[in-house]
């Protein structure tokens, strides 16, 4: 999201109404879990941005339609039928939350990561592919075919633009090029200026693709107005059950590339050759990318989302948002041994996703302990961003680390962070209990012993089970 669409999507949350909003019905609201100090409570998920609960809206849609399930596109009986018109349906309903462009194709995927590896797939011979080191591991990985310039992490927005025109600017030899950044990070929360970068880019004559993962949970996302070529982003964090993504955006390439899986769906026909071979005609259409039986509840579980969040209106749901964001930021502010993680400083705009390390602690241990003592559910580790979680901690390059708890015991420093995110579904009083057991946890310590487990810090439910300062 560029500054000027920050810059409004704040002006139009702080005109909102906040105080009025209530979350959306999600599923898992009422779930209940038990503590390992005895009794239960309500689960408070603060996990959304790996993966956000499904929206009731949405699972009643999908449940609504599941008895009318059946194939797509070639079929002749009237589930067949209706199963087609319900995919392609969901295929328009995609391009207009995105705000898709006349000749825009949506290409319907597994994942954000599925959809970027899509398009690295799709690069014409020769490209050249700038991406930050800030990037999720699904945005920094895929180019393997292409020549790859890694861009150092910016530490505001103006330096991310002016090292991205530096970088294209400065490429050799002079022919495509793609530059893929993320619309809002999935560690710090913070919202890029994609607007200028994609601007950038054009007069350099690059393309830009938008991981948007992050960003069109809890913002607009339209894809003329940013001038992105591309976006992808996936379901299960759009509030949507797991298992589709979307890739949308320009079609030359993608129509000019082989086919991302060969099969049936996107090929249009196929013949013997004379000489005992096949001649295959391809699709031209977003079918070229989508071969095999297609996911029509994962498109559909998306459509659905598209429309609910677009029913309940961004202007309130960013007010509400940001409500939240205050509270924990507020909250975490009041306890000296906490350390937000941030790349462009405290006044950067961002999404419910905040990244911080408790001094004397091990994050692991930290993330257990709140799991454990208070039902709330985070996550720690380097949150499939290495480089840049390394970047954020101050550690040298190659310092271990993984996506997950490191074997660290509880206490000890460890190269890992712990994340709490949230979003349309959360209610005040998870973010309100998650406020009162980081206090708690700082001030008095583990009321529990903990192990580590296959790489988990988890509750020793051993027969001493004393809990010893944290």
């Amino acid at each position: 999201m560029s500054s000027s669409t920050a810059a409004s999507a704040t002006a139009a949350a702080e005109s909102a109404d906040p105080c009025c909003a209530e979350p959306l019905p999600v599923l898992g609201r009422d779930v209940t879990v038990p503590l390992v100090t005895g009794g239960e409570v309500t689960y408070a998920a603060l996990d959304y941005a790996a993966s956000a609960p499904a929206l009731q809206r949405v699972w009643d849609d999908v449940a609504a339609y599941a008895p009318y399930y059946g194939s797509v596109h070639r079929g002749a009986g009237y589930l067949s039928q209706l199963s087609t018109d319900l995919f392609e349906n969901s295929r328009r309903t995609v391009a207009e939350f995105l705000g898709c462009r006349e000749g825009d194709q949506v290409v319907f995927t597994r994942s954000t990561t599925d959809s970027l590896n899509l398009l690295a797939a799709a690069l014409p011979a020769g490209c050249q592919v700038f991406v930050f080191e800030t990037e999720h591991h699904a945005s920094l990985l895929p180019w393997r075919d292409a020549r790859v310039t890694y861009l150092n992490a910016p530490r505001t927005p103006g330096e991310a633009v002016r090292t991205l025109e530096r970088a294209l600017a400065d490429r050799d030899p002079y022919g495509p090029a793609l530059v893929c950044v993320t619309g809002a990070s999935n560690v710090t929360g913070e919202l890029w200026p994609v607007r200028e970068l994609a601007a950038a880019a054009h007069a350099h004559g690059a393309r830009i693709v938008l991981d948007a993962a992050q960003l069109a949970p809890h913002h607009p996302v339209d894809i003329a107005e940013l001038d992105v070529d591309w976006i992808a982003f996936s379901g299960h964090k759009l509030y949507a059950p797991f298992g589709s993504g979307v890739l949308a955006g320009r079609a030359d390439w993608l129509g000019e590339a082989e086919p991302y899986l060969a099969g049936g769906g996107a090929s249009r026909t196929v013949t013997r050759r004379a000489d005992g071979g096949v001649d295959v005609e391809w699709h031209d259409t977003a079918a070229r990318h989508e071969a095999g039986s297609p996911n029509v509840i994962g498109a559909y579980s998306i459509a659905a989302a598209c429309k609910a969040l677009t029913e309940a209106g961004f202007d309130s749901l960013v007010a509400r948002e940001r409500q939240l964001i205050q509270k924990v930021r507020e909250g975490l502010a009041e306890v000296p041994e906490v350390r937000v993680l941030s790349l462009f400083g405290d006044d950067a705009p961002r999404v419910g996703v905040i990244s911080f390390v408790v001094d004397g602690w091990n994050s692991s241990h930290f993330a257990a302990a709140l799991s454990a003592e208070y039902g709330i559910g985070v996550r720690d580790g380097l949150f499939c961003a290495h480089p840049l979680v390394r970047t954020l901690l101050g550690s040298a390059p190659d310092e271990p680390g993984e996506c997950g708890a490191p074997e660290a015991a509880p206490g000890e420093r460890s190269l890992n962070a712990i994340r709490v995110s949230f979003g349309a579904g959360t209610p005040d009083e998870h973010v309100e209990r998650f406020v009162r057991a980081v206090k708690e946890l700082v001030s008095d310590g583990a009321r529990w012993s903990y192990r580590t487990e296959d790489g988990r810090c988890v509750p020793d439910t051993g027969a001493d089970t004393a809990a010893t300062a944290a």
